[in-house]
């Protein structure tokens, strides 16, 4: 399904979004990618959602991608015997591992990796941030606490640890047996929660095994402090705002956006902006001015993808949801600011001959009357390049496996086409042409770019360009292979 905006929308599932009706018109409306969030719904809920995306990729011959997103460990406290009860400022706050009901001194907190890491000054945020603790004296068992802001603190709310490097691992028993339940259901993505270290990463890697691309959420400062390494063992990166800007403070979530964006970027792999983006829109049919201009800022910094979370999931509106951000995003690429914001923070990379490839294309493509770049990429990373040059003509990528074309539906303004197996750069370029043409991209008048890797079905091995005529007689009339 051709899209006119190149930035990506993902659409989280669940009880607003839950039929083949409204899941089939999210797609219609411009949702890209369907999120489906392991923290909601049991495997049959989820297995059904499956179905019904699977279904309606088939009934309308549009891939597309399903994101997987692991719950990952949810730090709370235990319960109080009021249910509930009132900190104030300056007060004293113990939290330990006695499993004995709470009250307005103590609480149990049942983690003892918390414990292990904390030291006197560290800070505790209770409930998303609206209380905040102070370590007065701690050890292997207890945290002594002052209560900096106070606040109504309730059974099993969250607790975030902003200040150290917790010695928890990414995945909990209930993340791994839903890994492996939905790469065996066959998802595109898995998009990993409490990212803190590369090794993080690598344990998700392994427990794949290949049957997913790997999404690390950038949500805690450890993440931020180590996302070079981690950007350079994942296949793509969330920008998870809603947990950065409780445990950091929140002047401090924008430019880190931007540097991940701009980091994500550069390294050719898929980045999403999420949480919030059109919160209001949960409850109302239009957004506030605030938020479309969130969204917008987004899309001029170049982000592969933007989310909806709640607005699509447990909204009263998620097709009017997903139609805003697609009118916000045709809206801002079609503004000449974008296109020199965009060419502006792009970064030359010539490391290879891949490389100087895709941006050769890119610059043939801009300097002369070409319709199109047409990628011919089994693996996916020849659309990926291509799509790190951001360039002004539209993307096609092409391949045999439907696996590539719903994993680059991820992938910032390229449009996937399942085609035949290729043995013969001449027979891609019919490919490439015809695709470009049924798209309506091109008449047969025009001219397109075609890049790929010869030998065929041989990842990493991109490394032939070809201006093409959109003419087919004029194609085979060349002794080009």
């Amino acid at each position: 399904m051709k899209r006119h905006r190149n930035v990506k929308i993902v659409a989280t599932l669940g009880p607003a979004s839950n039929d083949y009706q409204m899941i089939r018109a999210l797609h219609e409306a411009g949702a890209d990618v369907f999120r489906l969030n392991m923290s909601h719904g049991d495997h049959e809920e989820i297995r059904a959602r499956h179905a019904i995306i699977r279904q309606v990729e088939k009934d309308l011959d549009s891939p597309i991608a399903i994101l997987a997103d692991l719950q990952g460990p949810k730090l709370r406290v235990g319960v109080f015997a009021n249910g509930e009860e009132e900190l104030v400022p300056g007060a004293s706050f113990r939290l330990d591992l006695d499993k004995a009901e709470g009250d307005v001194n103590r609480v149990c907190l049942p983690h003892k990796e918390i414990f292990d890491a904390l030291e006197p000054g560290a800070h505790l945020l209770v409930n998303d941030g609206k209380i905040k603790l102070r370590v007065k004296d701690c050890g292997a068992t207890f945290a002594d606490c002052e209560v900096i802001v106070g606040g109504t603190i309730s059974n099993r709310k969250g607790v975030n640890v902003p200040d150290v490097v917790l010695p928890l691992a990414a995945l909990s028993d209930k993340d791994r047996k839903d890994l492996e339940f939905v790469c065996e259901l066959g998802v595109d993505w898995l998009a990993l929660s409490f990212v803190q270290r590369p090794a993080d990463v690598d344990e998700a890697r392994d427990l794949c095994k290949g049957r997913a691309a790997i999404l690390s959420k950038i949500e805690k400062p450890a993440a931020v402090k180590n996302f070079d390494d981690i950007l350079a063992v994942s296949d793509g990166i969330m920008v998870a705002r809603g947990d950065l800007g409780v445990e950091l403070p929140v002047q401090n979530v924008p430019p880190i956006q931007k540097r991940l964006v701009r980091k994500s970027r550069a390294a050719g792999k898929p980045v999403i902006v999420a949480t919030q983006m059109l919160e209001s829109m949960i409850d109302s049919p239009m957004p506030t001015r605030a938020e479309v201009s969130d969204v917008a800022t987004a899309i001029y910094e170049g982000a592969d993808a933007i989310m909806l979370s709640a607005e699509s999931a447990a909204g009263s509106y998620p097709i009017e949801a997903v139609q805003t951000m697609s009118n916000v995003a045709g809206e801002v690429e079609s503004d000449p600011t974008y296109t020199e914001i965009i060419e502006s923070s792009r970064r030359a990379v010539r490391n290879s001959v891949a490389d100087g490839i895709v941006s050769a294309a890119r610059e043939i493509a801009e300097t002369t009357n070409i319709k199109a770049i047409c990628c011919f990429s089994q693996s996916g990373t020849t659309a990926l390049l291509v799509a790190r040059e951001r360039p002004r003509v539209p993307i096609i990528a092409l391949t045999s496996y439907i696996r590539t074309a719903r994993r680059l539906c991820l992938s910032w303004g390229t449009n996937c086409v399942v085609t035949g197996e290729v043995s013969r750069f001449k027979d891609a370029v019919v490919a490439a042409v015809r695709a470009t043409l049924a798209q309506g991209l091109a008449s047969k008048e025009d001219m397109i770019v075609v890049t790929a890797g010869v030998p065929f079905n041989t990842p990493g091995t991109t490394n032939i360009l070809r201006v093409a005529p959109c003419e087919e007689k004029l194609i085979f009339a060349s002794e080009t292979e």
